[in-house]
């Protein structure tokens, strides 16, 4: 088992970790402070072909493997925990939903724009009442004339990108009385579909810069072809994307825990207390080492899914650790950040605090930390 990258692995590696030492770190409190939708940045990485990584080029990505697209979320990350979720969400839920269970027609009208990144994805499944709970869904999706549309009813709570994304991948039960086998998948245009409507977007501890937002659908009428897959196949699309999604989750959490991580170095080099820098104090050097550590063995979790996802193996279980370990690590090493840069740390002059807002979400969304325990215990007693 190598995981040594390849050279065009490291190549990509360098190029955007470069864009984000030179675009994307020095707007990071701007974005943490406006909460604005970063446009600028995201045409900035369209052109570079990072709103597509993992997308065939014959669909408007740039074809990547998903060890490479795994390193690139980890740079963007690093530098703003909010963009990280606008790529994540972007890419590994709408573009896969559709590349994954979307027709030739629909890869080509809806995919190929959001993987050139002219366009924004979001994918809406959670709702007030139903977050783990998918099945408890209310939102309804009735054929109307005959079988050649839908009408939708209901509403999507805490949806990222929801207010700006130009696709939207909607889940609805066509058979409100058939349990998880009666939900659907549907692509959805909020420009073009009447009923479509943005109640808000939350205000949140961190994750600044992507809207999360709730979305409500009073008759709206999709046509027929705007199904994913056949009927009642929604629930299985939604569990087989976000077992993919929580790799880049798991890479989000790494680049926050990088980030943490390097900060406190610079930090604890420049220091000086006792008429000596600060990380010459074990105290102080056992907690750099731990956060390293800790560092690198959530990125060794999140390659070892990666590669099984690439080998066409079975990674249910190992993405839940990635992501699991990664979401907890990134919390505890930016803690450990905030404690090395002392009341300092505590404050908005410096960027710990900020790592620390962005990482909690980690645990929350794309599978809780409690729900992602459930899945590797059940994967352990199959």
């Amino acid at each position: 088992m190598d995981f040594s990258p390849t050279q065009e692995q490291r190549q990509i590696r360098e190029m955007v970790a470069e864009f984000v030492d030179e675009e994307v770190v020095p707007r990071a409190a701007e974005i943490d402070e406006t909460d604005e939708f970063p446009w600028d940045l995201v045409d900035e990485m369209a052109d570079l072909g990072l709103m597509g990584m993992p997308i065939p080029e014959e669909y408007g990505g740039a074809g990547l493997d998903y060890h490479s697209y795994a390193m690139a979320l980890e740079e963007v990350s690093r530098g703003s925990g909010g963009l990280g979720t606008i790529v994540a969400a972007h890419i590994s839920l709408a573009c896969n939903m559709i590349y994954e269970f979307g027709d030739e027609a629909q890869k080509e009208t809806y995919l190929t724009p959001l993987a050139e990144g002219s366009e924004i994805g979001a994918f809406a499944l959670s709702e007030a009442g139903a977050g783990s709970d998918v099945p408890a869904m209310d939102t309804t999706a009735e054929p109307v004339d005959g079988g050649d549309a839908y009408l939708v009813n209901g509403g999507k709570l805490w949806i990222s990108n929801g207010s700006v994304a130009d696709t939207v991948v909607l889940f609805a039960k066509t058979d409100p009385d058939a349990g998880n086998k009666g939900i659907s998948s549907f692509v959805v245009r909020p420009e073009e579909d009447d009923g479509f409507h943005v109640e808000g977007t939350e205000h949140k501890l961190g994750d600044k810069g992507c809207p999360t937002a709730e979305l409500r659908f009073d008759d709206m009428r999709l046509p027929a072809d705007r199904l994913l897959g056949d009927e009642g196949r929604g629930f299985v699309h939604a569990l087989k994307t976000l077992n993919g999604g929580r790799i880049t989750i798991a890479a989000r959490g790494v680049g926050i825990a990088q980030a943490a991580l390097d900060e406190a170095l610079r930090y604890a080099q420049d220091r000086e207390q006792f008429d000596r820098p600060i990380s010459d104090f074990q105290a102080i050097q056992h907690k750099l080492a731990d956060m390293d550590t800790k560092t690198e063995a959530a990125r060794l979790l999140m390659h070892r899914a990666a590669d099984k996802k690439m080998r066409g193996e079975t990674f249910v279980k190992e993405a839940a650790q990635a992501k699991l370990y990664a979401s907890e690590v990134s919390r505890e090493v930016a803690n450990e950040g905030i404690q090395i840069h002392g009341g300092y740390g505590y404050t908005k002059d410096f960027p710990v605090e900020r790592f620390y807002r962005d990482a909690k979400l980690n645990e929350i969304y794309e599978g809780t930390s409690e729900v992602l325990r459930n899945t590797i215990a059940d994967q352990l007693l199959d």
